[in-house]
């Protein structure tokens, strides 16, 4: 994989967010007076913009939808964003990819200010150029929007850039703007999710991207 730019999403392929996550969703949901005990069932939240996330899984309506984002993020901001973990092995590839000369980005559909600061908290920030997320209102959730505004800004020619993602939000985004994508498979997306949009590499495992990359 030859390209000099790589971009990276943050949740479920960076690090394990699972515990802040789902517990920032399950306080938002007892808010609202849903009840929900089972963790594991508030996973597919991992990933996807939030707001269309609450409205699918709960039909709830756009401004009810922005009450449940607004409530997870009362828990998230101080409690959530902490309840997060590295994935092993991480650390070593992105110390080797900028050894090799590569430079990279982490392109999330989280906002901006919380994805800086859980770089920041665990100690991976100084690998990336820059952090592009969401905006608090919405704007650039979708990863087609997302890695669009990443190009523009950065002026990459997509040819020279590869998305490396866990759901197929990830690589719709990339394919989108012409972007090829790295699909693992360690993270929160299945393998029958993930191979449905036909990435250009599939890894089940961080080492399995470490042989790929060489470092």
């Amino acid at each position: 994989m030859h390209h000099s730019t790589i971009l990276f999403d943050l949740d479920g392929t960076l690090t394990d967010p699972r515990e802040g996550i789902t517990r920032s969703v399950q306080y938002a949901l007892a808010k609202l007076g849903i009840d929900e005990p089972d963790l594991a069932a508030l996973e597919h939240f991992i990933g996807p913009p939030l707001l269309q996330c609450f409205m699918a899984t709960y039909a709830l309506d756009e401004a009810t939808g922005w009450q449940a984002v607004n409530h997870y993020r009362e828990r998230f901001k101080v409690t959530g964003l902490y309840e997060n973990r590295l994935f092993d092995g991480v650390d070593a590839l992105l110390q080797g990819l900028v050894a090799q000369g590569r430079t990279l980005y982490i392109a999330t559909s989280k906002p901006t200010v919380f994805a800086e600061e859980i770089a920041r908290h665990f100690g991976f920030d100084r690998y990336f150029k820059r952090i592009y997320g969401s905006e608090l209102d919405g704007t650039r959730t979708n990863k087609v929007e997302l890695l669009a505004h990443l190009l523009d800004s950065e002026r990459l020619a997509p040819d020279s850039a590869l998305m490396i993602g866990d759901r197929k939000h990830d690589l719709i985004g990339a394919r989108s703007n012409g972007l090829q994508a790295v699909a693992v498979g360690y993270g929160f997306g299945s393998r029958e999710e993930l191979l449905g949009e036909a990435p250009a590499f599939h890894f089940e495992t961080l080492e399995q991207m470490h042989r790929a990359f060489g470092c």
